[in-house]
C-alpha cells in the first residue's frame, strides 16, 4: 500500500513548500559559507606561529651585541618575513585572491585610487609610477583599490639630498658664480683681521708696576 505522504504532488507546489525549499537553499549557502571560513581561519594559524617567531628573531635584533650578531639577525628576520608574506599569498590565491601590480599601466579609476603625481620625463601621461597601496582582485571584481602616484609630463625631479652632507661646510671654489645667483663677498676670521691701533690708545697706556 503506497503512504499517501510520499506520493509524488499532483498540483504546483504550494507557498509551504517554496518556503521550506527557499529556507533548505538558505541553510545549505550557511554551511558552506561556515566551512570555508573556518577552512580559511585554520590556514592562517601557521601564519600566528610565523609572525610569533618573527616578533623573536626581531628581538634578538634589538639585543644583538656585536654587529655580526645584528647582521645575522636582521637576515633572518628578512627571511622570515619574506616567508609570512609568500605563505599569505598563497593562501590569497586559493581563495582567487590576487595582487593588481599596475605599475606600468594607465590609470583606471574603477581599480585605482591616484593619491599623488610625479614628473616624468618619457611616461605617458597618467601612467601608474608608484602603487603605494597594494590593490587586490577577488576573481573579476575589485576586493581593494590599489592607491598610485601616476606620472605627468615634466623634467625627472633631483635626488633629494643626503642628510648626512647638511652639515659639511661648503668648499671653497675660484669658478665664477651661476648666471641669476648673487655672489657672497669671502669672510675672514677673527684672526685673519689685522686692524691698525689707535696711536692715542698706545700713548695712553700705563706700564704695569714690576
Amino acid at each position: 500500500m503506497i503512504d499517501p505522504s510520499r506520493a509524488a504532488p499532483t498540483g504546483p507546489p504550494t507557498e509551504v513548500d517554496k518556503l521550506r525549499r527557499r529556507v533548505e537553499a538558505l541553510s545549505h549557502k550557511r554551511d558552506e559559507a561556515e566551512a570555508r571560513l573556518q577552512a580559511l581561519l585554520s590556514s592562517l594559524l601557521p601564519l600566528d606561529d610565523l609572525l610569533g617567531d618573527t616578533r623573536r628573531r626581531a628581538g634578538a635584533l634589538y639585543e644583538a651585541r656585536s654587529a655580526r650578531e645584528a647582521t645575522s639577525a636582521a637576515v633572518a628576520l628578512s627571511e622570515q618575513i619574506e616567508a609570512a608574506q609568500l605563505m599569505l599569498r598563497g593562501e590569497f590565491a586559493r581563495h582567487d585572491v590576487s595582487p593588481m601590480d599596475v605599475v606600468g599601466r594607465a590609470a583606471d579609476p574603477a581599480e585605482m585610487r591616484i593619491v599623488g603625481t610625479e614628473p616624468h620625463p618619457t611616461w605617458p601621461d597618467g601612467t601608474v609610477l608608484v602603487e603605494s597601496l597594494t590593490g587586490f582582485r577577488m576573481g573579476t571584481s575589485t576586493l581593494r583599490p590599489a592607491q598610485v602616484i601616476v606620472a605627468v609630463p615634466g623634467p625627472a625631479p633631483e635626488p633629494a639630498a643626503d642628510p648626512a652632507d647638511e652639515g659639511a661646510a661648503p668648499v671653497a671654489s675660484d669658478a665664477a658664480p651661476a648666471v641669476g645667483k648673487r655672489a657672497q663677498p669671502r669672510r675672514t676670521t677673527r684672526s685673519q683681521r689685522q686692524l691698525p691701533r689707535k696711536a692715542s690708545a698706545r700713548r695712553g697706556r700705563r706700564p704695569r708696576p714690576s
